[in-house]
């Protein structure tokens, strides 16, 4: 229907109620007399039919969408009829020095009534009886809180979405086999499954803000059982400042099943250390180091420095960045090579930095067993250029993004990394610089994770490869693996390696199998087969080895590893020597020296 069309048999149908209100209340009170032919009927029914099509028109009564009419509607129909009756009292006892309070109320009441039901019988009408031409897919909520009312209600709303919520289901027993909007609370989530079948379910939505990670594993887990798909429900805070709808869900991610809170950092420590201040990022092109920039510049330094060896991931992150910040930072792109230790000094003594965050690196077990030389190249003789600039150059901190392959390891990747953070512990001893190092376990979503390339075979069918049954990591999301480094950074007094509480560590074969489900498809599908052990790896990391540990966190789920510094001379020796030595002396050497083991070829060497 045209928008005129609607205007006049809106303007036709309310004449005929304002009329009929006026008339009927007429009757009602002189049922015997001819009242209704007067001049008093005459006038009241002109002034009340003028006044009610100028309020109407006031409060938008003619242009407000009736099938999603609600309370606020209902407000404006009670204004605009309060307002009309008034003006009629008011042309009354002028005209005719009287007013007809009785006949005037009860023409009040039929007025809001029959206005107010001729709108809301089109939406009741609507809601109940008229299909839509949209298939409707059913939904489950899971949580009857003010989330999951405030979603019911707008998918109760808007029937364009697709999507009809069918009942609730909340771990509250207060809450058990009430109504919410109409919706039943059908039971606890052990009632999941069951629930999905006996109402045939299409999607799962969880609407628990607060839920923690255990308890969201756990109804993953209940909701994986059945076949409709599950999704989340955007945040609240979100949906407050309108930048998403509250009906624009999102899959569950492989990061909501960590089962481990995020660590609550010490902004103020972090903002004193970062604010104003000159920061340098090498490796800033990579999934870490480009994060790293990211967090520090919520906190506004003055300068932050861009360096990488890759062209195009440092162009990324520096329009990014400069995008986002404009001029309120300046950002410089910086193109180098931690190997090219000229380079690098040169670059420190140019913008000679506070903080100096050193990401950079190769991080690949596999290909590092391949290729101990360039591990070594770039993982020892890289670090120790940057860091031995920063100490020449006075830099305030220098922290060390290491690894939890650093402890006890028995590949060339993790063997280096505990190398670089015996380099940096030997300068720590007499430098002014304050050297630390932060170890994490695995980062989901990096260049190096396993995440994408299970994402790439599922995509591709399958089957999914994982090394070994029993194979397990620690895991963490690459923002809370960047902020612990800046955390690190504020806490440093020299020497230190920071360590996460990372929980529990998690089955590869079980993080495979959340993956598929993740992705819509049975393990049957897609299916897992075990590929076997690569070369360099361990069935399981720790964090920190025996005599490294301190029970006491300095900062919560933050600890301090006591990782003592021997074999100083074999450190020097590799740095010395390592031009002349083969791959396969140096795969042996930096293996043993990082274990602390006595090495041949030093002992003859000597």
């Amino acid at each position: 229907m045209t928008y005129q069309k609607r205007l006049t048999l809106l303007s036709i149908l309310d004449s005929l109620i304002v009329l009929s209100a006026i008339y009927i209340s007429l009757m009602t009170l002189h049922p015997t007399t001819q009242i209704f032919q007067s001049e008093t009927a005459l006038l009241t029914s002109i002034t009340l039919l003028i006044s009610h099509h100028f309020f109407a028109s006031i409060y938008r009564l003619y242009n407000k969408a009736w099938e999603y009419a609600s309370v606020g509607e209902l407000i404006a129909i009670v204004k605009a009829v309060s307002l009309s009756i008034m003006t009629t009292a008011i042309v009354q006892q002028l005209v005719l020095n009287h007013v007809y309070f009785r006949a005037l109320l009860i023409a009040w009441m039929l007025h809001v009534l029959l206005i107010g039901g001729s709108r809301f019988s089109w939406r009741v009408y609507r809601d109940r009886y008229i299909k839509t031409e949209i298939a409707q897919k059913r939904a489950l909520i899971i949580g009857a809180g003010a989330a999951g009312t405030m979603l019911a209600r707008q998918l109760l709303k808007n029937a364009d979405a697709g999507i009809k919520p069918v009942g609730f289901i909340d771990d509250d027993a207060r809450k058990q086999k009430l109504q919410i909007l109409g919706l039943p609370v059908i039971g606890d989530s052990t009632r999941i499954a069951k629930t999905v079948e006996t109402l045939k379910i299409d999607k799962i939505i969880i609407a628990i803000p607060s839920l923690k990670k255990e308890e969201m594993k756990r109804i993953f887990g209940e909701c994986s059982r059945t076949k409709a798909k599950t999704l989340i429900m955007p945040m609240i805070e979100d949906v407050m400042l309108g930048k998403v709808s509250v009906s624009q869900f999102r899959d569950v991610q492989v990061e909501d099943l960590l089962g481990r809170e995020p660590v609550e950092l010490d902004i103020e420590s972090i903002s004193k250390q970062v604010n104003g201040k000159t920061i340098l990022v090498t490796g800033a092109g990579g999934s870490i180091g480009s994060e790293i920039c990211r967090q520090v510049c919520k906190f506004q330094p003055g300068k932050i420095i861009l360096l990488g060896h890759g062209e195009n991931s440092i162009y990324l992150i520096d329009m990014e960045l400069k995008n986002t910040y404009k001029e309120e930072i300046e950002i410089i792109p910086i193109i180098a090579d931690i190997q090219d230790r000229h380079r690098i000094f040169d670059v420190i003594e140019q913008y000679k930095p506070d903080v100096v965050y050193h990401a950079a690196a190769h991080k690949h077990v596999p290909l590092m067993e391949y290729n101990p030389k360039e591990a070594v190249k770039n993982n020892v003789l890289g670090t120790k250029n940057v860091a031995e600039a920063a100490d020449t150059f006075g830099v305030g901190t220098f922290v060390l993004v290491s690894s939890d392959k650093a402890v006890n390891p028995t590949n060339v990747m993790g063997s280096t990394k505990r190398i670089a953070e015996m380099v940096i512990q030997q300068l720590n001893k007499h430098s002014s610089t304050k050297f630390v190092a932060v170890r994490f376990g695995n980062v989901l979503g990096s260049r190096g994770s396993v995440i994408p390339l299970f994402k790439k075979q599922i995509q591709s069918g399958g089957p999914v490869t994982v090394t070994h049954p029993d194979m397990t990591r620690y895991f963490m999301t690459i923002p809370e693996a960047s902020r612990l480094v800046l955390q690190a950074g504020s806490l440093a007094r020299g020497g230190e390696i920071f360590v996460l509480d990372m929980g529990e560590p998690v089955k590869i074969v079980d993080l495979a199998k959340n993956l598929i489900k993740l992705s819509g498809y049975s393990i049957e599908e897609i299916g897992i087969q075990f590929s076997g052990i690569r070369p360099g790896e361990k069935m399981f990391e720790e964090l920190l080895g025996e005599k490294e540990v301190h029970k006491e966190a300095v900062f919560p789920k933050i600890f301090i590893g006591k990782a003592v510094l021997e074999q100083e001379e074999e450190v020097q020796y590799l740095i010395d020597r390592f031009d002349q030595m083969s791959s396969l002396d140096i795969k042996e050497f930096v293996i043993n020296l990082a274990n602390r083991r006595k090495n041949g070829i030093y002992s003859m060497a000597n």
